[in-house]
């Protein structure tokens, strides 16, 4: 276990103690020396993690203290920073933007040197960036599947036919080239993929299929191999 990872296993073994905690029971659970924790310990106090105690009676955190709300490992902290980089590589406009906020908004809460994971340029995902679709906004088939309200939209498909379709969306794929809307099309009378860029017009209805989301999940996940309308 790197440095930076066992500091912050320090602090989560320390947040739930009532009584002090040796460095000996550290050392145990993290599997190092309890030389090495007696150096974490004066590392975290160094960073002004309160934390009180010494040697030989045992570690705890000051009472009142409210941590971080975020305490990420290396692994998981890279694991973040991977996920907002591919995030990034869709075509879902909004998405990209929450993204840039979480990057910024948890390299604020954590502590060095964790913190610098977000701001470094040492991970990156490669490959072509989705262009946003031209005629569907798709926050607004977010809002729609989590609201569990119906869509009116105008598609062509693969050989250019126009049709206009009332669908209950429940999922949204991202690859690469574009956006799939996962949805039952009351046309169809089925689950269907519609492709964003496709799409000529989406607009939200008034009406609502409330209940409906998880069970029309279901069926497209039993199914799972829907053709694209």
């Amino acid at each position: 276990m790197r440095k930076a990872s066992r500091l912050f296993e320090i602090i989560q073994i320390l947040r739930p103690a009532r009584k002090p905690v040796t460095a000996a029971a550290i050392a145990a659970q993290l599997e190092v020396t309890i030389r090495s924790i007696y150096r974490d310990i004066a590392a975290l106090q160094a960073m002004r993690v309160p934390i009180e105690g010494e040697r030989g009676i045992g570690y705890i955190l000051r009472p009142g203290f409210t941590l971080p709300p975020l305490m990420l490992s290396i692994e998981e902290t890279e694991a973040i920073v991977l996920a907002l980089a591919l995030l990034d590589r869709t075509g879902d406009t909004e998405l990209r933007r929450a993204a840039k906020r979480v990057n910024r908004k948890i390299a604020a809460v954590v502590p060095e040197p964790l913190g610098r994971t977000f701001s470094a340029d040492a991970l990156h995902a490669w490959g072509t960036v989705a262009p946003a679709p031209d005629a569907v906004d798709l926050a607004l088939v977010r809002r729609a599947i989590r609201d569990e309200q119906k869509l009116l939209i105008g598609y062509r498909d693969e050989v250019g036919n126009a049709t206009k379709r009332v669908i209950r969306p429940i999922a949204l794929i991202y690859y690469s080239q574009t956006a799939n809307i996962v949805a039952w099309c009351e046309m169809r009378d089925a689950v269907r993929n519609f492709r964003a860029d496709r799409v000529s017009h989406c607009e939200a209805r008034e009406d609502f299929f409330p209940g409906q989301g998880d069970r029309l999940r279901q069926v497209w996940i039993d199914g799972w191999q829907q053709p694209i309308a």
